[in-house]
């Protein structure tokens, strides 16, 4: 599939930037990751021990930027303002064209900025670029039905539920349940 040559987006708030990280910037994704494991990991697949490695991330930061300019997704990194650490991950992925124009949205957050509505900031400017600049007509996200938190920031940012999805995906090991939502592009 031929490339596009595509600028690599750099969205930003008052306290959140959100970008795709280079390879060279591994450690800051491994510093993520080990820093909240313990948190993630209720909500997360299992992650084999090389997920928390330089290695790894090298190359998956590398594979993201292939398959961002290839049009399969837009995984975006939040950084804090300075750009010094992640803060949180904002992922679309599987993006469909064609008569679809749609795409799965996955996300983390830090357990030390939960509750701080850094997430909303960063999904609210993640979600416009998605519609305005990619021109996706939907976008699809699900959590877990005990997730409150999650239901609650997917309404605050408008997506509706679809319906629950039985042993959806498996999660730390076991097949869970989704309350599936979307956000539909109304101008599209």
């Amino acid at each position: 599939m031929k490339l596009l040559k595509r600028k690599l987006p750099e969205l930003r708030s008052d306290r959140v930037c959100c970008r795709l990280l280079e390879p060279h910037e591994a450690t800051k994704m491994v510093d993520f990751r080990k820093d909240n494991k313990d948190h993630l990991e209720k909500w997360e697949p299992r992650r084999p021990s090389e997920f928390f490695t330089e290695g790894f991330w090298q190359i998956h930061l590398r594979l993201a930027l292939k398959d961002f300019r290839d049009g399969t997704s837009a995984c975006f990194s939040m950084l804090s303002v300075d750009e010094e650490q992640v803060i949180g991950v904002c992922n679309y992925t599987n993006i469909v064209r064609g008569t679809f124009q749609s795409c799965h949205l996955g996300y983390a957050l830090s357990h030390r900025f939960e509750g701080a509505g850094v997430m909303y900031e960063a999904l609210s400017l993640t979600n416009a670029y998605m519609f305005k600049d990619l021109g996706l007509h939907r976008i699809m996200a699900g959590y877990l039905p005990h997730n409150e938190r999650s239901g609650k920031l997917l309404e605050r940012l408008g997506f509706e539920k679809e319906g629950l999805a039985r042993k959806y995906l498996k999660i730390n090991g076991r097949w869970e349940d989704h309350v599936l939502t979307s956000l539909v592009n109304d101008d599209y």
